[in-house]
């Protein structure tokens, strides 16, 4: 089970990493290919981004109740 979640998690970082180099070879111009990845990765960053400010809010919002 360890070595499966390890895994994954070196997986999911080997993916990270392509898509950051992606993205600066596409700002130099790289080929169509890198562009594509390059945009995924960013609209990625932004979905991950966006679901961390929402979870930040909701449990603001919550607490205390004094």
């Amino acid at each position: 089970m360890v070595v499966v979640i390890g895994a994954a998690l070196i997986g999911l970082l080997v993916l990270v990493i392509f898509g950051c180099v992606c993205v600066v070879w596409a700002d130099r111009g790289g080929p169509a290919w890198t562009r594509a990845v390059a945009a995924l990765t960013v609209r990625a960053g932004e979905v991950v981004r966006s679901a961390q400010r929402n979870r930040r809010r909701r449990g603001s919002n919550g607490g205390g109740g004094d």
